[in-house]
């Protein structure tokens, strides 16, 4: 379907650009709650939770920043939804477009065997740490739509569509949504 810009890792560009932050830094926070914030910064930094990061001015507490980069994420989704014609890959965006009535919430599933290989084939990660890398990256999901929505991430009764994509296959679980989209009238 020509017309429709897909965002993604977009995300933590833009972010990146309006918070006046470095990318990477932007990339480590994405869709994490407070939380695990102060436990990755002690971790990382092997410092406190009091841990600051100064931006030059003054001081601003992790919790400030991470509060900050939602809040700048949810403007990018805001304005997104607004232009029409976007598909919006995570970030929460089903929980604070849940209400939208021409939005199309779509969730993807797979076994952790398939959600494995593509890990590592498709994306690059390691395989040793494959499954870990996995777990946590899910666990970051639910934290951070569950602290900053109140929404349990996997709760389905939430979706539009539920499609496997191990056994529909990525090009099968497309083809699904176009045609729901088409459906709707949206071409």
């Amino acid at each position: 379907m020509s017309g429709w810009t897909l965002i993604d890792n977009e995300f933590v560009d833009q972010v990146a650009r309006r918070a006046g932050l470095p990318r990477d830094e932007v990339a480590r926070r994405e869709e994490r709650g407070p939380s695990l914030l102060e436990r990755l910064a002690r971790t990382l930094a092997n410092a406190s939770p009091e841990m600051f990061i100064t931006t030059g001015e003054h001081p601003v507490s992790v919790e400030t920043e991470e509060d900050t980069l939602v809040k700048t994420t949810e403007r990018v989704i805001a304005e997104a939804a607004r232009e029409g014609r976007v598909v919006l890959v995570g970030r929460g965006a089903q929980a604070l477009l849940a209400s939208r009535a021409n939005a199309l919430h779509v969730y993807v599933v797979a076994s952790k065997a398939f959600r494995r290989t593509v890990a590592v084939e498709r994306l690059g990660v390691d395989p040793a740490t494959a499954e870990k890398t996995i777990a946590e990256t899910d666990g970051h999901r639910d934290e951070y739509v569950k602290a900053r929505y109140g929404r349990d991430r996997q709760d389905l009764t939430q979706y539009d569509l539920v499609l496997n994509a191990e056994r529909l296959g990525f090009d099968g679980a497309a083809e699904i949504i176009v045609a729901e989209v088409r459906r709707r009238g949206w071409k």
